[in-house]
């Protein structure tokens, strides 16, 4: 699957406006086998369905591969083979993900690398592509906080979730694990939201808009939205 084919979302100064207005998201990881999707396989995806006023609802499944876990991966995320030996396939556990997503509007870090595994079992599926627009807490992240490239000695990791988390005081409790990182990941995109209103081209009306609806609402008058 190529790249392009991933509908991403670059439009960061509209992000605050598309979170308060509603808009449910579904921030997910995989877990795999290893780097290439045309190799390697998934072992877990995790999910969490969220809007502005909190979580909705998650999701968590273990898949056994057809492929032995290697060892490397066993020590990062602590998926053993004996823990998916009774796990459904990836073509028993993809479709509850896409009941779970539904048209949500996708969050991942590093996203081309999870839609990439996702899609690459949906063709083996004979299954059409992702078409959810996809939020990508990577490149967001590096233009929400460009100093942290110039953060210490080394600012290559400064952008890894788990990097991210520390420094915002998110508690990870069970990292390189698809259901933990999902719940990080929404966190993150949080914080983002949080810390950029101020470079929100469109927020600061809809919040009078939506303050006025309320108003109007909480006053008996007539609704005119």
């Amino acid at each position: 699957m190529q790249q392009n084919k991933i509908a991403l979302f670059r439009n960061y100064r509209h992000l605050a406006n598309l979170f308060y207005s509603g808009t449910v998201f579904v921030a997910f990881d995989t877990e795999t086998t290893g780097l290439k999707k045309e190799t390697d396989f998934l072992t877990e995806i995790g999910a969490v369905k969220f809007t502005a006023d909190g979580v909705v609802s998650t999701f968590d499944c273990l898949i056994k591969p057809p492929v032995e876990i290697p060892p490397r991966l066993v020590e990062l995320t602590h998926i053993t083979p004996e823990m998916v030996k009774d796990c459904p396939p990836a073509a028993n556990a993809i479709p509850p993900f896409l009941n779970f997503i539904g048209k949500s509007v996708l969050i991942a870090h590093n996203a081309p690398f999870d839609m990439g595994f996702i899609n690459a079992e949906l063709e083996r599926m004979s299954f059409p592509c992702l078409k959810n627009q996809v939020i990508d807490t990577l490149p967001l992240s590096r233009w929400a906080y460009p100093d942290f490239a110039n953060d210490g000695q080394n600012g290559k990791g400064k952008y890894k979730l788990q990097a991210l988390a520390e420094r915002f005081c998110i508690e990870v409790r069970s990292a390189h694990r698809a259901d933990d990182d999902a719940r990080v990941c929404m966190e993150v995109f949080k914080r983002i939201i949080k810390d950029t209103l101020d470079r929100q081209k469109d927020y600061k009306a809809q919040e009078g808009l939506n303050l006025f609806k309320a108003l109007v609402t909480e006053t008996g008058q007539q609704e005119l939205f």
